[in-house]
C-alpha cells in the first residue's frame, strides 16, 4: 500500500511507516520502524494504528490487521509485558505472532535484517550527499 500512509482519526492525521496487504492471508500489515529499543509505549501506539485500519480500511471478508514493531535492539520481557493480554496481532523482534500466521509472513529477524540492510543504504547515501557537498564547497 505504501509507506507514511496517513490515517485521520478525530480530525488529526497520523503517518503509519509501512502499510501492505496480505494477498494470501487477506489482512492488512502495519509494520512500524523504530531505530531504537523498544519501549511500552510502542505497543499502545501499534494497537492504535491496527484499530484504525480495522475500522477504516479493512472490509469485509478481510480478516484482522497484523501490526508488526520492528527495533534496532530487543528487550523481550519488555515487549512481551507490554504485549500481555493484548487480543491484536502483534509481533516486536523476538515476539511471536500466532502460529498460524507465523507461516505466512517473514520472520521477525527476517525483517530486522532488512531492516538494518536498509538503515545501512541510507546511512551510505547520507555520507555520500556530505561529502559532494563538502567537496563542492
Amino acid at each position: 500500500m505504501g509507506s507514511q500512509v496517513p490515517i485521520v482519526v478525530d480530525e488529526k492525521e497520523y503517518r503509519m511507516d509501512l502499510l501492505f496487504y496480505h494477498a494470501h492471508l487477506h489482512c492488512y500489515i502495519v509494520i512500524d520502524l523504530k531505530t531504537r529499543e523498544f519501549e511500552p509505549e510502542f505497543a499502545g501506539k501499534m494497537n492504535f494504528y491496527v484499530a484504525a485500519v480495522d475500522h477504516q480500511i479493512r472490509r469485509e471478508g478481510d480478516e484482522a490487521t497484523i501490526g508488526i514493531i520492528l527495533c534496532k535492539s530487543k528487550r523481550k520481557t519488555t515487549a512481551e509485558y507490554a504485549l500481555y493480554n493484548v487480543s491484536t496481532p502483534i509481533a516486536v523482534s523476538t515476539h511471536r505472532l500466532p502460529e498460524n500466521l507465523q507461516k505466512s509472513l517473514p520472520t521477525p529477524e527476517q525483517l530486522e535484517m532488512e531492516m538494518e540492510a536498509v538503515v545501512q543504504a541510507i546511512e551510505a547515501q547520507s555520507k555520500q550527499i556530505i561529502k559532494d557537498v563538502e567537496t563542492d564547497d
